[in-house]
């Protein structure tokens, strides 16, 4: 195959998909955000809030993971437009139904249609963008698309207190719209308007000259049925574990792990959150640079690695002893691991364009997927089984996270160099 039709980093395809990124972010964390007086307003108790809460987020990664495969294996047979604008609609429908669900089961539903809609719009952005832009730009390219698609999270936590301020509720036939329902509805709005500025996007000039070859495209299995192929996407997957680790674990439960280390709860974490998202977000945007420096994906990932592992020893360290060391170390968590694009964009450039959309798309979503076994290591093995402090059980699955991350760059390829423009042939595991 030969291509030679590039685009520019202020190109439009540049633009929506990072516009996209925002609205998939957004609508990711938003029930985060929301989750106490929504899941309340439908039903849950103060007694029955948490597993309620673990119920709809458990649906919506369920659907996250279902959706990445699904999106991936479109995006590689039929385009990956098709996967922009399917994964948009889907998730736009279903933050305008979850404005009016009215039970916590009809909540989880809603919101496992979101998780599907969800997990392809990301992966299938990075493609786009990847196989669009010259070799020396592609970095900067999904830099700025996950950069930019990040603060998606800060607007919506400010959304959500924009809304509290006036949005005391109104009636809307026999629904009573309140603000957290008004913050899913601006969602299904931000949706809609991306989705008319889809109109004028290309399909991938590579995608298009891989149509024309003979050779199967989009099967999920085939990672798994070649040795030197499976490694390579186990390795993608665990490249990109401490980023869910910090978010899942230590950022979420920043005010837990306050009281374990001062004594006291003064912690909002939800505010962490947003601090750490800005700096996730700051990250993503440099890191592209900083790849472009070095010319190298592995050195610009090893310097936010080291970053990360300094921030870690901080926030277990004396000095983080008030919420405003807190809220700073929780942003220089986010910032150092801001390296989403590049883990992003090695998981796009490691395979051939007939896979490269399955690649992409469920790789990230492996990755959010993994959350719950690091919880489970966190919470029900060291804390309930051996019965460790909230302090040596942060720091005891940090290391094992480190560890399993560091052996898995060790033994991942550079990318940076490397011509996207080839198809993964079928050569069976031996």
């Amino acid at each position: 195959m030969t291509t030679n039709r590039q685009i520019g980093l202020l190109s439009l395809p540049v633009f929506v998909a990072a516009l996209g990124y925002f609205v998939d972010v957004y609508d990711l964390l938003l029930f985060t955000i929301v989750r106490q007086p929504s899941v309340l307003a439908v039903g849950a108790t103060a007694e029955s809030i948490i597993v309620d809460s673990a119920h709809i987020i458990n649906w919506q990664m369920s659907g996250l993971l279902i959706g990445g495969i699904v999106w991936g294996v479109i995006g590689d047979k039929h385009g990956r437009l098709k996967v922009l604008f399917g994964s948009i609609l889907l998730y736009s429908a279903a933050n305008f139904l979850t404005s009016f669900v009215q039970n916590v089961d009809q909540y989880a539903y809603c919101r496992f249609i979101g998780g599907i809609g969800l997990a392809g719009e990301l992966g299938a952005g990075i493609t786009l963008v990847s196989e669009m832009l010259p070799k020396n730009k592609r970095g900067i390219g999904t830099s700025m698309v996950a950069g930019i698609g990040l603060f998606g999270a800060v607007f919506a936590y400010f959304t959500f207190k924009f809304t509290k301020q006036w949005a005391v509720g109104y009636q809307l036939g026999s629904f009573s719209i309140m603000d957290w329902r008004l913050c899913y509805q601006i969602g299904g709005v931000l949706g809609v308007f991306l989705l008319i500025l889809r109109i004028r996007v290309a399909e991938s000039f590579m995608f298009e000259s891989a149509k024309l070859a003979n050779i199967e495209k989009g099967n999920f299995l085939k990672f798994f049925t070649n040795k030197k192929r499976f490694s390579k996407y186990i390795k993608a997957i665990l490249i990109g574990l401490p980023t869910w680790f910090v978010i899942g674990v230590l950022v979420n439960y920043s005010n837990k792990f306050a009281t374990g280390l001062y004594g006291k709860n003064i912690i909002d974490s939800g505010r962490s959150v947003m601090f750490a998202y800005i700096g996730i977000a700051v990250g993503d945007l440099v890191i592209g640079y900083v790849s472009q420096y070095f010319k190298s994906r592995k050195k610009a990932l090893l310097v936010f690695y080291i970053l990360n592992t300094v921030a870690m020893i901080l926030f277990f360290s004396a000095f983080n002893n008030n919420d405003d060391k807190m809220y700073a170390i929780c942003g220089l968590l986010g910032f150092s691991t801001g390296y989403w694009a590049i883990f992003n964009q090695m998981a796009a450039e490691q395979f051939g364009t007939n896979l490269r959309a399955t690649a992409a798309t469920t790789i990230p979503n492996m990755v959010r997927g993994a959350l719950p076994l690091i919880n489970f290591l966190f919470l029900d093995i060291l804390q309930k089984q051996f019965h460790w402090t909230i302090i040596q059980s942060g720091i005891a699955t940090g290391i094992i996270v480190m560890a399993i991350t560091f052996i898995a760059f060790i033994n991942t390829e550079e990318t940076y160099h490397k011509d996207l423009d080839y198809l993964e042939l079928d050569n069976p595991m031996p």
